[in-house]
């Protein structure tokens, strides 16, 4: 497997190129094909349902998604990744990670992400090898630069790609090619893993896990389209998407809210009146690190 060094990767990363989506596409296949064949790290999220395909346009059976299955993902989100290979006809391959057996990331310190991504990309790491892939590339884009992503870091260490940003795509471009593409992901609200919705400092639990899962669903089978349960315990903080958030405002929908999340076992239910916000839980982060979080 092709593997690019941390100071390679870095510059890459800052080489952010001018030009309209389409062409950046143009550059971004070009890549593809130059680096083939190539890995996909495959979550199911905008950006990396974008990759895939494009991918797999591109190169056909020399790319291959893999999507990591965990506690930390969630069913829906699965269900969307099955879905998008089905109507794709992507080479896709389901692989499981363990990061909950290491205490390191159960004890969910602030850098969290990075001892999850070094279990996902020694994995993948692994599998290309045994595929004999050349590349392993990963769904950043060129706005996930200004954002503190512990993450990055372990793809740097594991020499891990990021197509998306050498082409300089933004994430609205990417919203927009897949637009045009006719994907299912093209609106789709972003989606990090679940145990981003737990503090940093309060343990990953498997039971939390559960808990945020079947919240969240409740709470879309409601109507919303975006929201976060923050899990502080016995506390539930409910981040509503800011064009619906009135709606969580109305009396009725606020006790059928708490009808529905009270059962999961929370004390007290909240709706945070600043709506929801991509950080929430990095605001003790933000004079140390710019981050702005999931």
């Amino acid at each position: 497997m092709k593997t690019a060094s941390g100071p390679d990767l870095l510059s890459q990363a800052r080489a952010v190129r001018v030009g309209t989506a389409e062409e950046k596409e143009r550059q971004l296949r070009a890549w593809l094909q130059d680096h083939a064949p190539v890995l996909i790290a495959f979550s199911g999220g905008v950006d990396s349902a974008y990759l895939a395909v494009v991918a797999h346009q591109e190169l056909g059976d020399r790319a291959l998604s893999v999507t990591a299955v965990s506690p930390s993902l969630a069913a829906e989100q699965r269900e969307d990744v099955t879905h998008l290979v089905q109507d794709w006809g992507l080479r896709h391959e389901w692989i499981s990670t363990n990061e909950m057996d290491r205490v390191e990331y159960r004890s969910n310190p602030s850098n969290r992400c990075y001892f999850c991504k070094d279990e996902l990309f020694t994995e993948l790491t692994a599998l290309a090898t045994r595929r004999s892939l050349k590349t392993l590339c990963d769904g950043n884009n060129a706005d996930d630069l200004a954002d503190y992503r512990p993450g990055m870091q372990a793809a740097r260490n594991h020499g891990v790609q990021s197509p998306l940003v050498v082409a300089g795509f933004t994430k609205n471009e990417i919203r927009e090619r897949s637009r045009f593409w006719q994907l299912p992901t093209a609106e789709k609200p972003a989606s990090p893993c679940l145990s981003s919705r737990i503090p940093y400092g309060m343990p990953v639990t498997l039971q939390k896990l559960s808990v945020i899962e079947r919240g969240e669903r409740a709470l879309r089978t409601l109507g919303f389209r975006v929201v976060r349960l923050r899990h502080h315990d016995n506390l539930a903080r409910v981040e509503i998407g800011s064009e619906e958030l009135h709606l969580a405002l109305d009396p009725s929908m606020a006790q059928r809210m708490l009808a529905a999340l009270k059962p999961l076992g929370f004390a007290y239910v909240t709706l945070d009146l600043e709506g929801f916000r991509s950080g929430a839980l990095n605001v003790g982060l933000h004079k140390q690190t710019g981050a702005t979080g999931q």
